[in-house]
């Protein structure tokens, strides 16, 4: 009786699915995003050299290639707004994820403590924002932090403040709207490795005499850090490129590379320099992914 192959025909579908779909929705579309940051701006419709023109044979094919530039990515290292739009956007991806790691940790800490028929209730109320059109929640905010908003109206009331405090178009309303609305991206992936945590180990950290903090920076959280790690990636990589909370929330003192981004497709028609921006942006988004990436096949390696 031969044995029956590992692989069926439906498991070998399933495993090349993700690839195809990486081709489809990644590589193409990163193909023509780089055939473009290679061409020149033009006055034209769309706005730039065409490349690669299959239609001239092979003459045509060296003519394409003898034409792409770097000359848009030299732009993005000598011109001051580009790099200071990449490097407010890393500052404020950093400090937007420490805040979101500080006030997720806690909430899904608790979460994975409370009793069983609790933590679905919980989890609901966690999801409970995404019912809600991110846009709408957006300038929700907008109204609760104007001049004569919900925000300054109880700040009045409770006379915390004399007068009316100016919220918008201020780092702080960009950083509270950015916390408030990746949380939940924070929150499940650490809730997801807190609950699967054997209570043993507890128990056993404190038959050996650790105390309840000590339990929990020697076990707890070194355990969850591949929750955190998920959760950190979840949220920086896609603040860094963040275009609606800054656009509608922060003031317009020095733009993020998603505003940067912006300008330069829709009201410079520069389409060159707005593709090498996103190529370089994607570029910058790949280090914490693989820095990521190694660090979990350390840990299997040691396991």
């Amino acid at each position: 009786m031969s044995a029956r192959p590992i692989f069926t025909r439906p498991a070998r579908l399933a495993a090349i699915a993700p690839y195809v779909w990486m081709v489809l929705f990644f590589l193409v579309p990163f193909g023509f995003v780089l055939k473009i940051s290679l061409s020149q701006t033009a006055i034209a419709q769309p706005p730039y050299l065409p490349l690669f023109g299959f239609g001239d044979g092979v003459t045509g094919l060296k003519a394409s290639f003898a034409a792409l530039s770097l000359d848009n990515f030299r732009l993005l290292v000598s011109d001051n707004l580009y790099i200071a739009s990449y490097l407010r956007s890393l500052v404020v991806a950093v400090i937007s994820t420490a805040l979101l790691l500080a006030l997720g940790y806690p909430i899904a800490y608790a979460m994975a403590r409370l009793p069983r028929r609790w933590q679905p209730v919980a989890m609901t109320l966690v999801i409970v924002p995404f019912w809600t059109s991110f846009l709408i929640r957006i300038y929700a905010w907008i109204n609760i932090l104007q001049h004569d908003g919900l925000l300054n109206k109880i700040l009045l009331a409770l006379h915390i403040v004399s007068a009316p405090v100016v919220w918008l178009s201020t780092d702080a309303a960009m950083y509270l709207g950015i916390v408030y609305s990746y949380l939940p991206f924070m929150i499940l992936p650490l809730y997801a490795t807190l609950a699967k945590q054997d209570e043993a180990l507890l128990e056993a950290a404190a038959d050996l005499g650790a105390s309840r903090l000590q339990a929990f920076w020697l076990v707890t959280f070194p355990l969850s850090l591949p929750g955190v790690g998920a959760g950190v990636l979840l949220c920086f990589i896609p603040i860094v490129g963040e275009f609606v909370i800054p656009d509608l929330l922060a003031g317009s003192d020095s733009m993020m590379i998603g505003q940067t981004l912006w300008l330069e497709f829709f009201t410079n028609k520069d389409w060159p320099v707005a593709s090498a921006t996103a190529i370089v942006l994607l570029a910058l988004l790949l280090i914490p992914l693989l820095v990521y990436d190694r660090l979990q096949r350390r840990q299997l390696e040691a396991r």
